[in-house]
């Protein structure tokens, strides 16, 4: 919609899934979904967990390979209408991939945004390398999240002329509203190995004071997790959720003593800047683009990656001085909205166009 506002026309392409329509109008943009399988097997998109669920199932193989094909087909066919000057394309995987045979079709310029888990399937799965060269050698603008993501990059591929272009929080939906708990954290994130939820369960069970824990979120570590925090005898302070709705899920940031963000390798960690426009204070990990969203004790508060003891003296400093911790997210909060709202990252994205635009110019 902040594209919109400053006359920047935008037709979304995306995948389509169960309580989806196939095509509608969001704040006025034009949304087109393309089906890529039988309803029961479109399950690849708006999960998180793409890599594993491919690396898995044969059936989730298949539905890839359909995935980017269709989104070819209907991204072409668009194309012939729409008539776009920019092709932008989100994470190199498989967006990318089909942003850059479209681009080589329309001679259109293709800016590629890489978001953080498309990188770690760059890093990971070797063969990936030489397509994931190709998008990069072929965009006329790379973006990143955040700058630990550009640097990670330029690891893989030297010489690229990456632009830092955070991403939009939708500012409006994420408030300050009343008090805050006096001992109740919140953890909000995928159930996996990356988010960390772990750590925190064994900070939890090591602090001084007495506390609470909320844990919004799913993923194949659930049982897991659940077992440990029995293990760690700390099953009747810890509260499971499960998955909410975007609503619900803000009114839990207002009201929490702080949210912990333990991730690892995180793209950038847009929890944290939820949680500070909430006026939340952050404790995080010392990780990934979280050092673009925390600056340790102004907005927020830095550990050390996996170390306990360090996160359980943060959680305790959190309880024991509430005062400082407030002054940091209100902090957190005034520079979030400067970072993160949808207005900058539309002026800086248009900028980003017009330098795609010109190198592609004849």
């Amino acid at each position: 919609m902040a594209l919109r506002e400053i006359g920047i026309e935008v037709r979304v392409i995306a995948p389509a899934a169960r309580n989806l329509a196939a095509r509608e109008e969001l704040n006025g943009i034009h949304v087109e979904r393309f089906r890529y399988a039988p309803r029961s097997m479109e399950t690849l998109a708006y999960t998180g967990n793409m890599a594993q669920d491919v690396a898995g199932s044969l059936g989730a193989k298949l539905a890839l390979t359909s995935f980017v094909g269709s989104e070819l087909l209907r991204a072409a066919w668009e194309r012939r209408s729409f008539r776009p000057d920019v092709i932008h394309a989100h994470w190199w995987f498989p967006s990318g991939v089909v942003g850059m045979s479209l681009s080589a079709l329309s001679t259109k310029p293709l800016v590629t945004t890489l978001h953080g888990t498309d990188l770690r399937l760059a890093k990971k799965v070797k063969a990936s390398r030489a397509i994931f060269t190709s998008v990069m050698r072929r965009s006329s603008a790379i973006t990143t999240v955040s700058n630990w993501l550009a640097a990670e990059a330029l690891s893989l591929v030297s010489g690229l002329d990456v632009d830092v272009a955070p991403m939009p929080v939708a500012t409006e939906k994420f408030e300050p509203h009343g008090d805050h708990h006096e001992n109740r954290f919140l953890f909000a994130g995928r159930l996996n190995e990356q988010k960390g939820l772990d750590h925190l369960l064994r900070a939890f069970a090591a602090m001084r004071r007495v506390a609470m824990l909320d844990v919004v979120g799913e993923g194949h570590k659930e049982a897991e997790l659940k077992l440990l925090a029995s293990q760690l005898g700390i099953s009747d302070r810890v509260v499971w959720h499960g998955q909410l709705k975007q609503p619900d899920l803000v009114k839990k940031y207002q009201a929490a003593t702080a949210v912990i963000v333990p991730s690892v390798d995180e793209g950038l960690g847009l929890v944290a800047a939820e949680a500070l426009l909430c006026e939340t204070p952050v404790i995080a990990f010392r990780s990934g683009g979280l050092t673009d969203v925390i600056e340790h004790e102004r907005t927020g508060f830095l550990v050390t990656p996996g170390d306990t003891p360090e996160l359980a003296a943060a959680l305790d400093d959190v309880l024991d001085a509430p005062d400082t911790a407030s002054e940091t997210a209100r902090e957190g909060r005034r520079v979030t909205l400067q970072k993160f709202s949808p207005e900058n990252a539309a002026a800086r994205y248009r900028d980003i166009y017009m330098k795609a635009i010109g190198k592609r110019a004849p």
